[in-house]
């Protein structure tokens, strides 16, 4: 335990989020564990003086999440706004 400097508990429903904010903001696909993972840094910054690094690895894929609640709301094919999108490239 000398090693741990501190342990930051995050909530499902948190870890999901950010899950789905690394998805759609830096399109980074995770799952929940990575989700957490990146909330917990998302803390520890707050607290960390201007100038420090934070290394957070993000420990899984998002693959397998795919029929799971945390991407539940993402339609399989894409909508009118995706589509307008994926024709301008």
């Amino acid at each position: 335990m000398d090693l741990v400097d501190k342990v930051v508990t995050i909530t499902a429903p948190v870890a999901m989020q950010s899950s789905k904010q690394l998805a759609q903001r830096e399109g980074i696909f995770v799952g929940v564990s990575a989700g957490a993972t990146f909330a917990a840094a998302l803390e520890v910054a707050k607290d960390a003086p201007k100038g420090t690094t934070i290394l957070a690895m993000l420990p899984d894929t998002g693959e397998r999440y795919l029929s799971t609640p945390l991407f539940a709301d993402i339609l399989a094919e894409m909508n009118d706004e995706e589509m307008a999108i994926a024709a301008r490239v």
